[in-house]
């Protein structure tokens, strides 16, 4: 039987041509949207599956908050079983009374929109994709290999081992990035301790094994979109981090995979979300034995509405980053043997760049078989 003729429109559609015409504009989605198009190119149109929606029971679940107290932070037996069963059940928490005033946080997001919405000339000196560059402007990190884009801008701030010289941050969210940063490092110190404390270690141990040392902090703007319905802000995936800790505007869209439905995570005022990510799993999960997970989720588009976010990735320090993470011992038994082969944070970085795109998992790669 011979096979139907595809399409007149496939035979056209050369993707690699309109993704590189795209890049090369240096404006982004944000320069599609300022252009007045009223459809979508072809490279951000979702497969139906990607955005298929399940979330209808979102109002039945109880998302998980910890409250750090008025003090911004109390160590005691609660938060560290609050903290261990979302840890457990579900890869994420919101965080509130964390000791970041509201006041930082609503400027981190004016200056994401003031550097996303000034004229593109104002934009295109830091366009790029080399990863030696500290600071970059970029629509996609991984436009160039992922079959489908994602509607979305974002600018990433790298602070290697927690340095990164202001002055190489853009002047028109300079003061905001830097305010914000000086709070989110203390805040992860925290968490760091909060962590190893509840999975029954020293709570100095997760910063002795410099796990969380670089921070990477990227701030996307996701534009109005004309036709919300075909594409996505995110595509779904877990974060190839440790630890993210999100910070989103009171727009909505993100979504978080639980039980094989999908969850709407509506904005919480003051909150921030903390993610556990892939090298929670692979490096943690090592030392653990899976006692915590990672979360997939992903990020919807509301019609004429943009939307700003901050998501600050914690990775190992620099002199850390090829070293080979085992269990713990004292975690292993027959019952409970080890789950993941040995991996460092530069193998499996460079596996979910390559084969952990367009929400297919790269964590599975590294199980022991």
């Amino acid at each position: 039987m011979a096979k139907a003729a595809k399409p007149i429109h496939e035979h056209l559609y050369d993707r690699a041509k309109e993704v590189e015409e795209f890049d090369e504009t240096k404006a982004g989605v944000k320069g599609l949207t300022d252009s007045g198009l009223l459809t979508i190119p072809r490279i951000f149109i979702h497969p139906p599956e990607n955005i298929s929606s399940n979330s209808d029971v979102s109002h039945l679940v109880e998302f998980p908050v910890i409250d750090f107290g008025d003090d911004g932070y109390r160590e005691n037996s609660e938060i560290l079983e609050e903290i261990r069963e979302a840890a457990q059940t579900w890869g994420f928490f919101q965080l509130i009374n964390h000791g970041i005033s509201s006041e930082v946080m609503a400027e981190l997001l004016k200056g994401i929109r003031r550097f996303h919405e000034q004229p593109t000339c104002e934009k295109t000196r830091f366009y790029g994709r080399d990863v030696k560059h500290k600071v970059k402007y970029y629509s996609n990190g991984n436009l160039l290999e992922s079959r489908v884009a994602n509607w979305r801008d974002s600018i990433s701030c790298d602070y290697q081992n927690g340095d990164l010289n202001p002055e190489e941050v853009p002047l028109v969210c300079r003061e905001a990035i830097t305010k914000y940063m000086e709070n989110i490092l203390r805040l992860k110190k925290k968490l760091s301790e909060i962590l190893s404390a509840a999975l029954g270690l020293q709570k100095d141990y997760l910063a002795k094994i410099e796990c969380m040392e670089t921070a990477n902090l990227v701030c996307h703007y996701y534009p109005a979109c004309p036709e919300p319905h075909l594409t996505l802000g995110a595509t779904k995936h877990c974060d190839p981090s440790f630890m993210t800790i999100l910070l989103q505007d009171n727009t909505g869209g993100l979504q978080v995979l639980h039980r094989e439905q999908w969850i709407d995570i509506q904005p919480r005022p003051g909150a921030l979300i903390v993610h556990l990510g892939d090298l929670m799993q692979v490096l943690m999960q090592l030392i653990t034995n899976a006692k915590f997970r990672s979360v997939e989720h992903r990020v919807r588009l509301r019609k004429n509405c943009p939307r700003a976010s901050a998501a600050c990735f914690f990775y190992p320090s620099t002199k850390k980053k090829n070293e080979i993470y085992r269990p713990i011992e004292e975690f292993l038994s027959d019952i409970n043997p080890p789950l993941y082969r040995g991996t460092s944070s530069t193998e499996y970085l460079a596996y979910y760049r390559t084969n952990g795109l367009d929400g297919q998992p790269a964590l599975p790669h590294f199980e022991l078989r």
